[in-house]
């Protein structure tokens, strides 16, 4: 795939099924993944695979999270919460894995740098014919999350990438007109 078109054609699918991406597929998502900018090659980025019982474990950490929200939560909506992560059969996590202490670098930098690896992310997975979407929701926010997956207090989690194989069909891509949001200054 032509790189031009990869950029013009990538979108998101909320459909995904078995089988999750392979060995071989995830080491060039990774690849891409690792090629975000990175100023002063801080490697603000951690990754975390959730497949097979480790997608049920999220969905736990989702429902404590609720729970912790509103004790009085139903089941309904706490089951809810559980099933979240069972819609594809691979999830990554995209940490921005913060150092605050470099002042040329500032945490904002850091966190785009782990935005632009989750970035590549989905583009590598488009261009390997597999299907992504871009999670994030109050659930990346959320301190029963956070110290579930070992945050520290300067990172942030960027992304939950659904991974997949294509189900269902391809929406339409939207057009946008490029004047509604580029200016210039001559």
């Amino acid at each position: 795939m032509d790189a031009l078109t990869l950029l013009h054609e990538r979108s998101s699918m909320g459909k995904l099924a078995e089988p999750a991406p392979s060995a071989e597929q995830l080491s060039a998502i990774y690849q891409a993944a690792l090629r975000a900018p990175d100023h002063k090659e801080l490697r603000p980025w951690r990754f975390i695979e959730f497949i097979g019982e480790g997608r049920e474990r999220l969905g736990e950490l989702f429902a404590e999270a609720e729970f912790q929200e509103d004790p009085s939560a139903s089941d309904d909506t706490l089951n809810a919460a559980r099933k979240k992560p069972l819609r594809a059969p691979m999830i990554i996590a995209v940490i921005a894995k913060v150092k605050p202490d470099i002042p040329s670098v500032p945490k904002m930098e850091q966190v785009i740098s782990a935005g632009c690896a989750a970035h590549g992310i989905l583009l590598a997975s488009h261009a390997l014919g597999l299907g992504a979407m871009w999670r994030s929701g109050k659930y990346a926010f959320d301190p029963v999350v956070r110290k579930g997956l070992e945050l520290g207090e300067e990172d942030e989690v960027v992304a939950f990438i659904y991974l997949g194989s294509l189900a269902g069909r391809h929406k339409p891509l939207a057009q946008h007109n490029q004047a509604d949001f580029v200016e210039r200054w001559d």
